[in-house]
């Protein structure tokens, strides 16, 4: 069976930058599953599984545009310190929020004694990626996988029985209230499910 709409796929895979320098890789965990067409994980990465069956291998490279975006300017936010209120602002602190591209992960990039500067972007956002990525297993979906958007794996949604959510989950569906809660997400770790990972759709 080969990735195709409506498949579960499970995939390791390695992210490298353009200086070949690894960013993110599931090699030496547990698989990463993702419904292949459901937008679980970038579209580039998708575009690059598609028709791989398990035991292959592929290099994918995926321009911003296919992956987490170009960087805009516009998703930068100045806060005066006083609306944080009694608590400490740091550097690298995360804040969910409304922002004119939609909810966002706000990241704290630098604080002085007036102001702190929000950041918008993904992470990953601008940069062109590269995956070493291979096919594990394919099997097809489940009619409740196809429902929910998302596989199901062991150990709970999108995640549990050692994954750490990878590149794939993604954030429609994952939360502390537990599988397809409508309780208020809990923050990933470079958009992603579980711990994260560096491909996951945003």
């Amino acid at each position: 069976m080969r990735a195709t709409k409506e498949t579960v796929v499970s995939i390791e895979y390695t992210l490298k930058d353009e200086k070949g320098t690894v960013l993110d890789t599931s090699v030496g965990q547990e698989p990463m599953e993702y419904l292949h067409g459901a937008s679980n994980i970038i579209p580039g990465l998708e575009q690059g599984v598609e028709g791989l069956k398990a035991g292959e291998s592929k290099s994918v490279v995926v321009p911003p545009a296919l992956g987490y975006g170009e960087y805009s300017d516009k998703l930068i936010q100045r806060v005066p310190l006083d609306r944080f209120g009694a608590n400490k602002v740091e550097i690298g602190m995360r804040f969910h929020a409304e922002t004119n591209l939609g909810m966002r992960v706000l990241v704290i990039r630098h604080v002085d004694d007036k102001e702190a500067v929000l950041d918008g972007n993904h992470e990953l956002a601008g940069k062109t990626l590269y995956f070493d990525v291979k096919v594990v297993a394919v099997r097809a979906a489940e009619l409740t996988e196809l429902a929910h958007g998302h596989p199901h794996q062991a150990g709970g949604c999108c995640g549990g029985g050692g994954n750490s959510g990878g590149c794939g989950c993604s954030d429609t569906e994952s939360s502390e209230g537990g599988c397809c809660s409508t309780e208020e997400k809990s923050e990933k770790s470079s958009g992603g499910c579980g711990n994260g990972g560096c491909g996951c759709s945003a």
